[in-house]
């Protein structure tokens, strides 16, 4: 199973669609909020999200929805990579509640050589979140510093630092 890709790989206009989705319970939402200090009755309080707000329950924590869209990326964009360089802009476009599961997809905008090392090139990607009844919750984009194959190589190739099993009895 592909984990990554070197920057040969990323074509400019590729469409990645990140598998599987996922569904959002009211423990991820309530655990991710108390772990980042996110106390908003917005996102904990299911009596003040009914009676104070205009959506009537509780939102999920918008930066949850960018980190779990942000992991679901990896494998498809980042799982090689050497640096995260930037998050050009991020733009929560409607809500999501808990019960709701996100899908997401990746648009390779751009791949640009290293100019100071041969052996690594910046993608620049946008990735797009969506729920279950296809409407648009999340975008961002951001740029990638990735490997070329000549780098992988020279490291050890595709699973570098993964140990040899032996079997019992075998000696090396």
């Amino acid at each position: 199973m592909q984990f990554g890709r070197t920057f040969e790989e990323f074509e400019v206009g590729a469409v990645y669609k990140h598998w599987p989705g996922k569904t959002v319970t009211e423990y991820d939402d309530h655990l991710f909020c108390l772990l980042t200090m996110n106390h908003h009755p917005l996102h904990l309080d299911a009596h003040y999200a009914e009676q104070a707000t205009d959506f009537g329950r509780n939102v999920v924590v918008g930066n949850y929805v960018y980190s779990l869209l942000l992991g679901m990326s990896v494998p498809d964009v980042s799982g090689k990579a050497i640096a995260n360089l930037e998050v050009e802009s991020l733009k929560h476009v409607a809500p999501t509640f808990h019960g709701d599961t996100i899908y997401g997809e990746t648009t390779v905008l751009a791949k640009t050589p290293s100019k100071s090392k041969a052996d690594r090139g910046v993608v620049h990607v946008e990735t797009r979140g969506y729920k279950q009844d296809g409407t648009l919750v999340c975008t961002f984009r951001r740029k990638v510093m990735v490997p070329t194959e000549a780098y992988v190589t020279e490291r050890g190739g595709e699973q570098a630092g993964r140990p040899e099993i032996q079997e019992q009895g075998e000696q090396r």
